[in-house]
């Protein structure tokens, strides 16, 4: 055990610091502080000694240097069991220092403004703080370090218990949180450094933009820290622990930093579809819903309004909807919401809903499932794509998001027969849709509503076969998107016998002929996009 009787307490975040210092004014420990912080514990009635006083040597440069002084570092660092170092430190007039207590300034906060110059992010780094951080962890054996205000309440039980003594144990656990604090803050700081000339990124960073992107768009490493928000019941299974981590500073509408305004705990599962129907309706600028299953849409349209795109959504394929997410991209009001309970009472069970906002009365009338999660995302209006990062054993990928923005001017007609123009809008919405389905995908649709989708197959032909039977009669004058191209007629031929008119897809196979004359055989226009949608 080691008793604390001097501590140095120089913080940026000041939140419930009266309470720890008061605690130790009680205990007698000596407090040396800095700037701000000496001044807010002055002001509070608190005995405290500036560490300029203590240094003999002033603050300067605008405050870079405060505590960056061997009569700071040496009462760090210095083992108290070691004669050597007791002799050097007496020889010098440096004295123990047992505890630190500093937060850093506000780095990623300040860099995740949207108008901020370089010259405010320089100013924003840290320099003594993480220096003091570092040596008082790096000594834990004899000096504790706290970095956050959540740690300020079991340190002073731990006083209360032990005479104002923390163990070691308590030291080494602090110690761990210290260089995870660290670590962090410096990888803010790499990262902002990489990308300060590029908006791309605001949660993950790790893409270097000023590079050629014709030879490599990637920085040669790449940094990721996420901070633990809670543990979840299970992972996908309840036989795997799991736990949920997000960015530490938010990066626009996104599932992980959306608000759950009632509802359970979101699982595991929870969040993998609410991330996907978010995604999903931030495509789409007219009014959208989507009805996920399994990360998958089992539903999709977009309406002059949010009741009819619910409506049109669950219609393709109401038995898929059950225990389904819904999203949204516009504000719930109370005829949404009383449309989405209408389906809830005829049996579609659906277990969470994510939208941008609600409306008091909408709020209330969804909430009276009371286990059902409802996540408001905020406004989804000028959100940035963040790089997309899958996890394989030992190692990471990387890539830009699925972003291709097609119009009908960018179509080359493959068939004899030209779309319609409701043709072209149908297909435009099909091809929008098909690549947030997991491949192979085939997704038919009549005007802006999905009516028959076909995900994750190992051919082609049978997503085409799924399709159209999940569409029915509603197949007969569809349209259809295909995510990548048809390597055999075979998946053409089965379109044209349900009475499909039309087909968007990506072409480039070597078969594109024989796959062009089954469609002009069966009177449908084909489009050619080059472009491939898949998603694994």
């Amino acid at each position: 055990m080691k008793k604390i009787e001097r501590a140095l307490i120089s913080v940026y975040d000041k939140t419930n610091l009266l309470e720890i210092a008061t605690a130790f004014a009680q205990r007698g420990v000596e407090i040396l502080s800095t700037g701000g912080t000496a001044r807010h514990l002055r002001d509070a009635g608190i005995d405290i000694l500036d560490v300029s006083d203590y240094t003999g040597f002033p603050e300067m440069l605008d405050g870079r240097v405060k505590t960056l002084h061997p009569k700071i570092h040496g009462g760090l660092l210095a083992e108290r069991d070691n004669a050597e170092h007791s002799v050097q430190t007496e020889a010098q007039g440096i004295t123990p220092i047992d505890m630190v207590i500093c937060n850093l300034y506000p780095f990623e906060a300040t860099v995740a403004k949207p108008d901020v110059t370089l010259p405010e992010a320089i100013e924003n780094i840290d320099i003594g703080g993480p220096t003091m951080i570092r040596a008082a962890a790096k000594n834990y054996r004899h000096v504790a370090v706290l970095t956050a205000a959540n740690q300020y309440p079991q340190v002073i039980a731990d006083l209360d218990a032990n005479d104002g003594c923390l163990s070691e144990e308590r030291r080494f656990e602090l110690a761990k949180t210290a260089f995870t604090h660290t670590a962090q803050y410096d990888t803010a700081i790499a990262a902002y450094f990489i990308n300060n000339d590029s908006p791309l990124i605001r949660g993950v960073r790790g893409v270097d933009k000023a590079k050629d992107s014709e030879t490599d768009a990637f920085t040669d490493n790449l940094t990721l820290h996420f901070k633990k928000e809670r543990t979840l019941r299970y992972g996908e299974n309840p036989h795997q622990r799991a736990a949920f981590y997000k960015t530490e500073t938010d990066p626009g509408a996104c599932a992980a930093w959306a608000k759950q305004l009632s509802g359970q705990p979101l699982s595991f599962n929870n969040l993998l579809d609410l991330e996907a129907a978010l995604e999903i309706v931030k495509d789409f600028e007219s009014p959208t819903c989507t009805i996920i299953k399994h990360n998958n849409p089992c539903g999709l349209a977009t309406a002059g309004n949010l009741q009819d795109a619910f409506t049109n959504a669950l219609e393709c394929d109401r038995t898929s909807a059950f225990g389904s997410i819904v999203g949204l991209n516009r504000k719930v009001t109370i005829q949404t919401a009383n449309i989405i309970r209408e389906a809830a009472n005829a049996g579609v069970k659906i277990d969470a809903i994510i939208a941008p906002s609600y409306t008091e009365k909408a709020l209330r009338a969804l909430s009276r499932v009371k286990r059902r999660p409802i996540l408001e995302a905020g406004s989804l209006s000028g959100t940035e794509p963040v790089l997309q990062i899958r996890n394989v054993t030992g190692g990471v990928l990387v890539q830009d998001p699925d972003v291709h923005d097609l119009r009908a001017d960018d179509l080359e007609v493959a068939t004899s027969r030209a779309p319609t123009e409701a043709e072209i809008e149908s297909l435009l919405f099909a091809w929008k849709a098909c690549k947030h389905v997991k491949s192979n995908c085939i997704l038919l649709a009549q005007g802006t509503q999905s009516v028959g989708i076909g995900a994750g197959q190992m051919s082609r032909v049978d997503a085409a076969i799924i399709a159209i039977r999940k569409a029915g009669e509603k197949a007969k004058g569809a349209v259809l998107a295909s995510d990548a191209y048809f390597p055999f007629p075979d998946g053409v031929e089965i379109a044209g016998e349900a009475g499909i008119t039309a087909i968007i897809q990506p072409g480039g196979s070597v078969n594109d002929a024989p796959v062009i004359e089954t469609a002009d055989a069966y009177g449908m226009a084909m489009v050619l996009t080059g472009v491939r949608h898949f998603r694994h």
